[in-house]
């Protein structure tokens, strides 16, 4: 059982959404915390908002430009070792394949894959020698399934996926748990923040969205996954059933995703 009281807890892309709801519910189970994102402003009023501020540090990151060893080492300075890593940091896309460039596909590997990726990498040896550790990876629906206008980000959570199974595989005997969290739509920023294939922000809420679940009703599925060794959890409203249907009626799904495809 990993609790949250007394830990210490690193959430990237803490400055909202998500990442800042997991912030609030950690602090208030008396967690240490300490944040990441590039916006320092807003990691200082996530910090604000927190039941103890005294036990919330910011570490503000870069995560297209840093080193995940020095970024350790700065994170592990401010409460002592890392108990619970959450990469939660990331972007998402809405563009279709043919007006995508080659640059936004890296931008959506380096930022959804090989940053959590590095970090991970980075903190494994610590929690190995300490015989414990908890790290959890927050993916997507589109991890599971080949959502359209986010072939870039399917294809960088479809590999956070599999890395983090076989991670989990590589590591339990060391103690280190590995939770994959697979969110739906949430009420979030994702889509007005996500990039259009020329690099330029989308600008626009999707309706999916903002019908989705509250970022609250989400980070209390994940603590509960994580406090209960969850090794996957998945959340959120009709699109989770979508990712049954791929499972269990493949030929079905495939025909619905097709039809549900605008024109372009």
């Amino acid at each position: 059982m990993t609790q949250l009281r007394d830990t210490t807890i690193w959430i990237t892309g803490a400055s909202s959404g998500i990442g800042e709801a997991l912030a609030l519910k950690a602090a208030e189970s008396g967690a240490k915390l300490v944040l990441s994102a590039r916006r320092e402003a807003e990691l200082q009023r996530v910090r604000a908002a927190c039941a103890d501020p005294s036990k919330v540090a910011m570490l503000p990151l870069d995560l297209l430009a840093f080193d995940g060893e020095a970024a350790v080492a700065k994170a592990e300075a401010c409460f002592g070792p890392i108990d619970v890593l959450v990469n939660n940091a990331g972007i998402s896309q809405r563009s279709r394949l043919v007006d995508t460039s080659m640059e936004v596909y890296r931008q959506l590997m380096e930022l959804d894959f090989f940053a959590p990726v590095a970090l991970t990498r980075a903190l494994v040896p610590g929690m190995r020698t300490r015989k414990r550790g908890h790290i959890v990876m927050i993916s997507s629906i589109a991890g599971r399934i080949g959502a359209p206008q986010r072939t870039g980000y399917s294809a960088a959570k479809f590999a956070l996926a599999g890395f983090t199974e076989a991670a989990r595989a590589e590591l339990w005997r060391d103690g280190i748990q590995f939770t994959a969290v697979y969110p739906g739509y949430v009420r979030t920023q994702i889509s007005v923040n996500a990039v259009k294939g020329d690099g330029r922000a989308n600008g626009v809420t999707d309706h999916n969205i903002a019908g989705g679940i509250s970022a609250e009703d989400c980070a209390d599925d994940i603590w509960d996954a994580v406090e209960t060794n969850q090794e996957e959890v998945m959340m959120g409203g009709k699109e989770v059933f979508y990712e049954r249907l791929k499972r269990y009626a493949p030929q079905l799904f495939s025909f619905a995703l097709k039809r549900s495809t605008p024109k372009a």
